[in-house]
């Protein structure tokens, strides 16, 4: 399986950022790191190694960048609208400096993205904000709202983060495009708010997979089991 490690001063986050990409070809799929991660845990976790078949057969190229969560919504030490702003200038960073690179590597223009626990909240974030780069939308136990992250704190930019928030009003077109698998489990720490946003999506005909499997923790063997299964959907012809 091929493996390529990239590295480059972000205009966006004014610092360096890394990401580790597997694949010689195929279908980009955006793949973010669990709550403070780094580029590689999806890796040293075996979340890679799940998607193998997939990767050598160069159905699938995986980039999996780093997070800036510890200078954004775990960040403590600042104020909140500076955590917030920390994180939508991550957004533009995915946005301009990884998506739009690769998401012509497919005649649809669009990447999968996906995530694990808080890594499920950017790759949800990310696709309902910008539906017209994401055809696929896999969650595995992943949360909706990032108000408790925030003391209390909100405004615009914290509204427009939160999609339990901001998808009641969105009428973009490409949201009914979007293929949204929501993967969760009766153990699941998140699995109320898994229940609440399929929940939100029902109430916008929006047709997706609320996949809820039984007695599983909110843990890696349950992603490595989700995410091979999440990428059969994809039409690779």
């Amino acid at each position: 399986m091929k493996e390529n490690y990239l590295k480059w001063y972000s205009p966006n986050l004014s610092r360096d950022i890394e990401m580790l990409v597997f694949g010689h070809s195929g279908y980009p799929v955006i793949l973010f790191p669990t709550s403070m991660g780094s580029f590689h845990e999806n890796k040293d976790m075996g979340l890679i190694e799940s998607a193998r078949w997939y990767v050598e057969q160069g159905l699938i190229q995986i980039y999996c960048p780093d997070s800036i969560d510890k200078d954004s919504f775990y960040n403590k030490q600042i104020h909140p609208i500076h955590r917030i702003e920390n994180h939508d200038w991550y957004d533009k960073m995915i946005s301009h400096e990884v998506v739009e690179k690769v998401r012509h590597n497919t005649p649809s223009g669009k990447v999968v993205v996906a995530g694990c626990s808080f890594g499920g909240y950017h790759a949800a974030n990310f696709a309902f904000r910008h539906p017209g780069y994401v055809s696929h939308l896999f969650s595995m136990s992943g949360i909706f709202n990032i108000k408790s992250y925030l003391d209390g704190f909100h405004n615009d930019t914290v509204f427009y983060h939160s999609p339990d928030d901001y998808l009641h009003g969105l009428n973009d077109y490409e949201l009914w495009n979007m293929d949204i698998a929501l993967g969760t489990s009766n153990w699941d720490i998140c699995f109320d708010a898994n229940l609440k946003i399929s929940k939100l999506l029902a109430n916008k005909n929006m047709d997706h997979w609320l996949d809820i499997r039984q007695d599983k923790l909110h843990d890696w063997p349950l992603w490595k089991e989700m995410f091979p299964h999440y990428l059969s959907r994809i039409k690779f012809n």
